[in-house]
């Protein structure tokens, strides 16, 4: 089976979990998805600093979906300081069968998406604020900056769109 490995990253409260949980819900059965917020937090209870145990398991669990999953989907914020090493070895594990996408959203942007979800109550501004980090790219190719002006539908309908592109390659 090929595999196909979506990275799917961005600042608190950008709409990556979303996001993810919605094409799992897409894509079907046997579609993994890792979330570092459930293997960094609930599983592992870690600080994200550089070097933190979740990096390690993130990048095992989503290596063992190579081959038995035809999707995985590793979201989180995955600062590039501290995950980038470890996501571009899972793109080059993946053979580079890899959509990778950035949700590159003003401050204000992210503050009305969070309010508007069911986190709103677990955190607010000012934690949204601290842990801010703009123009946080990757900088693989062709990885995918999805902005302000995108709704939830249209960021849903570009990644649909792509991997259904690379299906007929």
């Amino acid at each position: 089976m090929e595999s196909n490995l979506i990275i799917i990253r961005g600042n608190s409260g950008s709409g990556k979990t979303t996001t993810s949980k919605a094409l799992q819900n897409y894509l079907g059965h046997e579609t993994l998805l890792v979330s570092q917020d459930v293997v960094r937090r609930d599983m592992l209870k870690v600080h994200d600093r550089k070097g933190n145990l979740s990096i390690e398991l993130i990048r095992q669990i989503a290596e063992y979906g190579k081959g038995k999953c035809e999707f995985v989907i590793v979201e989180g914020i995955l600062y590039e300081s501290h995950y980038g090493e470890m996501l571009r070895h899972l793109i080059q594990f993946y053979n580079q069968r890899t959509f990778t996408y950035y949700f590159d959203l003003s401050f204000e942007e992210t503050v009305a998406r969070h309010n508007e979800s069911s986190k709103k109550m677990e955190f607010g501004e000012e934690s949204l604020q601290a842990w801010w980090k703009p123009n946080d790219y990757l900088g693989v190719e062709g990885e995918n900056l999805l902005t302000n002006d995108m709704s939830q539908d249209d960021v849903m309908e570009l990644i649909l769109n792509q991997l259904q592109r690379n299906k007929h390659k």
